[in-house]
């Protein structure tokens, strides 16, 4: 049966830019009550009040205290939700010898964590509510099928995948669904942040890599929209967006040669290459 989302509450984190941005104007169109968080609160509260959400609150989603803050806000102002976008994360770029554990940690704090902390925070009152409900885990085709340079960002992203199927297991026989969304290649603002970079790769190898994005990549309302029939329709797996179901479905097929390809595609823009000897 078809999920109507006219008037479901739907909380989106990472709303203000990006994936998440798309979504809550893609869930806004279909009739959504929005309820949006996100780390920049100045752009938040724009969004919001473009898109007239019920409530938004900035919220880092790796600190427990701000995600139950967030959480008692909700159930306060509109009750509970019925549709939880799990968005917020971040990506790092570089090779592993180049990852401190401190991005690392970082890496992992908001992309699983994060998510880990606002499942806790609201699961309780969707199982409560014993209506149809929907979790979105936005994972990653690095997730199934990763380049070179990204260990934390893709096991990060695996993380998630099996987090995700772990949680469709134990809330099997419920009205509460799980999708996993694996986006392939988006312009967002995940490779543009210089923070989120090893200090190793280069300006020039950047730019390459912008250009790729820029050519090959899709807008994320092409992410959100396909989101939105997803969840309408109950679907456990979403691949949306350029690469993302051919990679996948390579990876099932032969793991050899899709690193093989992988590894052709990350020499060609720049970030694969023999390393010299230190010394």
């Amino acid at each position: 049966m078809r999920f109507d989302l006219a008037g479901r509450r739907v909380l989106i984190t990472g709303a203000a830019s990006g994936i998440g941005l798309a979504c809550a104007e893609a869930f806004a169109a279909k009739g959504a009550r929005l309820i949006l968080s996100d780390i920049d609160g100045n752009a938040l509260a724009r969004v919001a009040g473009r898109l007239g959400a019920i409530v938004a609150r900035p919220c880092d989603i790796s600190s427990e205290a701000e995600v139950m803050a967030f959480a008692t806000e909700v159930k306060l102002a509109a009750g509970g939700i019925d549709v939880l976008i799990n968005n917020a994360g971040i990506g790092y770029l570089g090779a592993f010898e180049d990852t401190s554990p401190a991005a690392w940690r970082r890496v992992f704090d908001i992309n699983v964590m994060g998510m880990v902390l606002m499942i806790r925070a609201f699961l309780p009152g969707m199982r409560s509510a014993d209506t149809r409900a929907a979790i979105v885990n936005i994972a990653s085709t690095a997730g199934f099928a990763p380049a070179a340079c990204m260990a934390a960002y893709a096991a990060s992203k695996h993380a998630v995948v099996g987090l995700s199927e772990v949680l469709a297991m134990e809330l099997d026989g419920t009205p509460i669904g799980v999708t996993i969304v694996a986006p392939g290649i988006v312009n967002t603002n995940i490779v543009k942040a210089r923070g989120n970079i090893a200090p190793q790769i280069g300006e020039d190898q950047i730019a390459r890599l912008q250009a790729y994005y820029d050519a090959r990549g899709c807008g994320a309302e092409v992410i959100a929209r396909d989101i939105v029939r997803g969840v309408e329709r109950g679907a456990s797996m979403i691949r949306s967006g350029p690469y993302a179901a051919l990679l996948c479905g390579m990876m099932r097929v032969s793991r050899r040669l899709t690193r093989r390809l992988s590894i052709a595609s990350s020499q060609q823009i720049g970030f694969l290459g023999p390393r010299r000897a230190a010394g």
